[in-house]
C-alpha cells in the first residue's frame, strides 16, 4: 500500500481532529505528518514538509485557501477542499483540486477522493520516472544504451536494441520486445518516437513505429505491409510508405 504525506489545514481545532481520525479510520495509507490553523503557517509547513496531499479549508484568518495557492504556485501537491461552504466549488476546481468535500464529511466521499489522489501521485510518478530516464536518450546522451520502462511493479530496463516495434493505445503504448513480451508504458507513441534513435525506429502508421532491423518481410499493397520476425504483420500507411522505404537505401 503507498503511503502518502499529508497536512491539514484548518482554523478550527475541532475540524481538524475530527478529520484526523476519519483519515486515521478509513484512510489507513495517508499519513497526516503536520497540521496547521490558517494559510500562513500552512505556506511555512507545506514549504517545510513538501506534502503529497493537502487537506485544505477554504475560509479562515489571515487570508484565504486561494491566496495560499496563489504564493505556491506552480502547486506541486494534490489538494483537497474541506469546507462547510458549496458556493466555492467552481472556484476551486479552477485551482485544480483533485475533490471538494463539505463539511461534515462523508465518509465515502472522503474516501473517493483519497483513491483520486492515489491514482494521480502513482500515474505522476511514473510520468516523471520515464521522463527522466528516457531523457537519457537524447543526442548529448547518445551513448547509453538502454532505456527504462515503468512497470506495476518497478522499472524494467531494456536495451533499445531489443525494441521490435511500439504500438499506440490512446495516450498509452504497447512496447514489443524480442523475448515476446509486452510492456505497457504510460506514454504516447509520439513522445517515444521523439526519444528513440530515428536511424532506427521509423513511423510506419500513425498507432505504429517499428525498429526496421526487426522487418522479416514486405507484402505490396496500397501502402502494403510488413512482416516483423515474431511474425506480426502490421499494415503500412500509404503516406508513410516512402519514408519506410528511403531507410533501406
Amino acid at each position: 500500500m503507498q503511503t502518502i504525506s499529508a497536512i491539514i489545514i484548518d482554523d478550527e481545532p475541532g475540524n481538524i481532529v475530527t478529520l484526523s481520525e476519519l483519515i486515521k479510520q478509513y484512510c489507513p495509507n495517508v499519513n497526516i505528518v503536520q497540521t496547521a490553523p490558517d494559510p500562513l503557517k500552512g505556506y511555512e509547513l507545506i514549504k517545510e514538509t513538501e506534502p503529497e496531499l493537502v487537506f485544505l479549508d477554504i475560509e479562515m484568518p489571515y487570508g484565504n485557501a486561494f491566496d495560499l495557492l496563489d504564493r505556491l504556485l506552480p502547486v506541486s501537491f494534490e489538494v483537497i477542499f474541506v469546507t462547510a461552504f458549496n458556493d466555492y466549488a467552481i472556484k476551486a476546481f479552477k485551482y485544480a483540486a483533485l475533490d471538494y468535500l463539505l463539511k461534515p464529511v462523508n465518509i465515502n466521499e472522503l474516501k473517493e477522493a483519497v483513491n483520486k489522489v492515489e491514482k494521480r501521485i502513482k500515474e505522476r510518478s511514473l510520468n516523471d520516472r520515464i521522463s527522466t530516464l528516457l531523457n537519457n536518450f537524447k543526442p548529448e546522451n547518445a551513448g547509453i544504451q538502454k532505456i527504462a520502462l515503468p512497470t506495476a511493479d518497478g522499472c524494467h530496463f531494456e536495451d533499445i536494441s531489443n525494441i521490435m516495434y511500439l504500438q499506440a493505445e490512446g495516450s498509452y503504448t504497447h512496447i514489443h520486445i524480442k523475448r515476446k513480451e509486452k510492456i505497457l508504458v504510460s506514454k504516447t507513441l509520439k513522445l517515444l518516437e521523439d526519444i528513440l534513435p530515428s536511424a532506427i525506429f521509423c513511423r510506419i502508421h500513425h498507432s505504429c513505429l517499428i525498429n526496421i532491423n526487426y522487418v522479416k518481410k514486405y507484402y505490396k499493397g496500397r501502402g502494403g505491409y510488413v512482416q516483423m520476425e515474431d511474425d506480426t504483420c502490421i499494415e503500412i500507411s500509404i503516406r508513410k510508405k516512402n519514408d519506410f522505404f528511403d531507410r533501406f537505401k
